[in-house]
């Protein structure tokens, strides 16, 4: 077996540009604890229910993100991009991914391939893993991707368009 050890890769999200905060909760991700069993790939592989408020002032979408900066890659790794969600949008249900997304807004693939959810899914035996999920109010009622953008076009173009981010993240571990 191959030797996975080093160091935990840091918070990605405060070596960004500053932005607001905004609030976030979720009946399934409590922060900084082990996630459920329907937010793990081989076992729910369910997006999880969020729901913000006290968003910036010109928010006009949302962008969704799932991210695990503790892959063993040097980019960490994508496991959902929802893209061009309505400025109104306060609340998403658990399987939301899955299901008819609103007018305009789309899924970009995740990193195992596929446009949608993908649950927490470390290598056996390895460390803990940060599951990110950072709902992101955006500036413009759409980031002018389409769904053939890569989960790295769509962080590059947040970083000119995010007025705030609400961040709840969730842990796993085989």
């Amino acid at each position: 077996m191959v030797d996975l050890t080093r160091p935990q890769t840091p918070d990605p999200y405060p070596l960004l540009p500053a932005v607001a905060s905004f609030d976030v909760v979720s009946d399934d991700v409590a922060d900084a604890q082990p996630l459920d069993d329907a937010q793990v790939a081989a076992r729910g592989n369910t997006s999880p229910h969020l729901r913000w408020s006290n968003v910036p002032d010109g928010t006009e979408s949302f962008t969704i993100t799932c991210f695990d900066p503790d892959a063993p890659t040097p980019s960490g790794f994508w496991h959902w991009v929802l893209v061009d969600l309505p400025g109104d949008l306060r609340e998403i249900p658990a399987g939301f991914a899955s299901g008819r997304l609103p007018e305009g807004a789309f899924h970009v693939r995740n990193d195992g391939g596929d446009a949608g959810f993908l649950g927490a899914a470390p290598p056996e035996g390895d460390q803990p893993h940060r599951y990110f999920f950072v709902v992101h109010a955006v500036d413009a009622p759409s980031l002018g991707l389409d769904a053939s953008a890569t989960p790295a076009v769509v962080s590059f173009t947040l970083a000119f368009h995010t007025l705030g981010r609400a961040i709840v993240h969730g842990t796993f571990q085989h």
